[in-house]
């Protein structure tokens, strides 16, 4: 077995803190009976992105045999991690395998992931009086993919094909009352949040996107806020590192539902 670059944690340092399980893009790390583990060789690439947010600097590369990093097994890695957060009662044997969760066009194994074109319909909204229904129903949404959340768009979804994307913050649809038609209406939807959210694994998805689809352009609808900003450098770190001459648009939301 081959040397390589791998980290190495020192658990009589580490306090559990769990920084660096939340800085890990690849999910290689994880918290167990209080302290920081490496759970798999073949899920750390030895690039060391966790380093710098241990506080009791607990985490170094050092070179060992190792497996080889393999991306394949991260990807579905990821996926029933995500599977797990989102349904805990549930079994993760329906993506076992990864091959057949991508021809099921389900990406994690939840049918509640999975992509889908939609076809714009009126929005009925139940429990509200008869003068509210008839206004909604008036509204035809714009929504014409499934999922939205950025981590769950499977990059090679039809929808994304030369696509004019649209990256909105979580926030941003909630403020800006005519978001589906002035906005939303013939693009693809993505959305993420730059505080809450692992804005390195963002930046690697959005630009696997752009490389396997040749979008057309790249709008991000960000709050006003000053921490909603990164999502726009997450959209042009993605831009950057695709090397595709992708346009860049921004579009700021207030709080108050204004277009700034």
């Amino acid at each position: 077995m081959p040397k390589r670059n791998i980290i190495e944690i020192d658990e009589s340092r580490c306090d559990g803190c769990g920084l660096c399980a939340s800085a890990c893009a690849e999910g290689a790390i994880q918290i167990i009976d209080g302290k920081a583990k490496l759970i798999s060789d073949v899920y750390c690439d030895g690039l060391g992105a966790c380093l710098g947010h241990c506080p009791q600097d607990a985490i170094r590369i050092i070179q060992r045999e190792a497996e080889d990093f393999d991306e394949q097994t991260v990807e579905l890695h990821l996926k029933k991690m995500e599977f797990a957060k989102r349904n805990p009662t549930t079994t993760l044997t329906a993506i076992s395998h990864p091959k057949s969760a991508h021809a099921e066009g389900t990406p994690c194994g939840c049918p509640g992931s999975q992509a889908r074109t939609l076809n714009a319909s009126p929005v009925m909204v139940g429990g509200v009086g008869e003068k509210e229904q008839g206004r909604a129903a008036s509204m035809p949404s714009a929504l014409g993919n499934w999922p939205v959340q950025l981590k769950l768009i499977p990059p090679n979804a039809p929808y994304l094909r030369e696509a004019d994307l649209l990256l909105a913050a979580d926030c941003a649809p909630f403020a800006l009352a005519d978001f589906h038609e002035r906005l939303l209406r013939g693009r693809p939807l993505a959305i993420a949040c730059p505080k809450l959210d692992d804005g390195e694994f963002y930046v690697q998805k959005l630009a696997r996107i752009i490389q396997e689809n040749d979008l057309r352009s790249l709008t991000v609808a960000r709050m006003e806020v000053p921490c909603c900003g990164g999502l726009s450098r997450i959209a042009q770190a993605a831009i950057a590192l695709s090397g595709k001459d992708v346009r860049f648009d921004e579009v700021t939301v207030s709080i108050d539902g204004r277009v700034i």
